[in-house]
């Protein structure tokens, strides 16, 4: 079963530089992790808060095939999600 391990590590690649690195991570147990930045890796990304969690966490090392769902919180360009694979739909005939 393909758990998107490849399609969410080229998205974290992809990410746009003019879109914040801002998000919340949705895990596959359903945990939120809001991030004020990431960093990439071949199994792995870290997340970065921008504040602890309430055991004192500021980075968690998540790998990509547990990553359920991404949650943008800032205001996004269409231009922007373009280069991360998005588009308008083609017009049915």
């Amino acid at each position: 079963m393909d758990d998107g391990t490849a399609n969410w590590r080229d998205l974290f690649a992809a990410w746009p530089d003019d879109m914040p690195r801002r998000a919340i991570a949705v895990t596959a147990l359903g945990e939120q992790i809001p991030f004020s930045g990431f960093e990439v890796g071949e199994a792995f990304v870290l997340f970065e808060r921008a504040m602890p969690d309430s055991l004192g966490a500021r980075m968690v090392v998540l790998p990509y095939g547990q990553i359920a769902a991404l949650k943008l919180t800032e205001v996004v360009k269409s231009r922007s999600l373009r280069s991360l694979g998005f588009g308008k739909p083609a017009s049915s005939p």
